[in-house]
């Protein structure tokens, strides 16, 4: 959960004026507000999420334990290759969260044969890790889809039309599973070279190496 801080600043002399943070995450921005209370100055202090959602201090320490046990602050990364010699693809997603307190990495890659393009094996990356996102119970929260599909990313971003009738059902798929979850995606593109995480899990699915794990990630 992220959230930025809103407060009102008083001087001494009583003049005073509303300030507030970046986004950050909600216990970061808890720890930093009641230092700022403490100096007696920053009054009116409360947060807002990125639903637009206003906590006061209170609320959001009662939110934050509530949701310690599940799943969190999650960002997947997904990829998709397909060989053309084989017709086969391969698919690999890796999951990034937090849950009780820790940092979690979930790893998942899926060898398939039905599909026909190198597009239609990146929508199904991204499939393959909702339906894990699905499985671990995350829900009714913000979660950011990273790939270096441009197709795939500018299209699910409604930036480009999607004209070929099989990656528009993907996409639909998609729209209809997250919606299904209460999930509010953001998809965000960058390079090959940024997603080589995910782009290695893919390649030891077509060379049938097959990989499902959930570890503490290491910083």
């Amino acid at each position: 959960m992220k959230v930025r801080i809103e407060w009102t600043y008083r001087t001494p002399k009583g003049l005073k004026t509303s300030c507030f943070t970046e986004v950050m995450p909600a216990g970061k921005a808890i720890v930093l507000a009641e230092d700022m209370e403490r100096t007696g100055r920053a009054k009116e202090v409360s947060f807002v999420d990125t639903h637009d959602s206003t906590w006061t201090l209170k609320e959001l320490k009662a939110q934050l334990k509530e949701i310690e046990t599940e799943p969190h602050d999650v960002k997947v990364y997904f990829d998709g290759g397909f060989d053309l010699s084989t017709r086969r693809s391969g698919l690999g997603c890796a999951i990034y969260f937090e849950q009780n307190g820790k940092s979690m990495r979930l790893r998942k890659n899926a060898l398939v044969d039905e599909l026909q393009t190198n597009n239609e094996a990146e929508y199904a990356a991204l499939h393959l890790a909702i339906q894990e996102l699905e499985a671990m119970g995350v829900h009714d929260m913000p979660v950011t889809f990273v790939g270096d599909s441009q197709v795939v990313i500018n299209q699910m971003n409604d930036e480009w039309p999607c004209l070929e009738e099989e990656l528009s059902r993907w996409a639909d798929r998609i729209d209809e599973k997250l919606a299904d979850m209460g999930v509010t995606p953001e998809f965000v593109h960058l390079s090959r070279k940024e997603n080589r995480e995910a782009d290695r899990l893919a390649s030891q699915a077509l060379k049938g190496v097959e990989v499902e794990s959930t570890t503490e990630a290491k910083e």
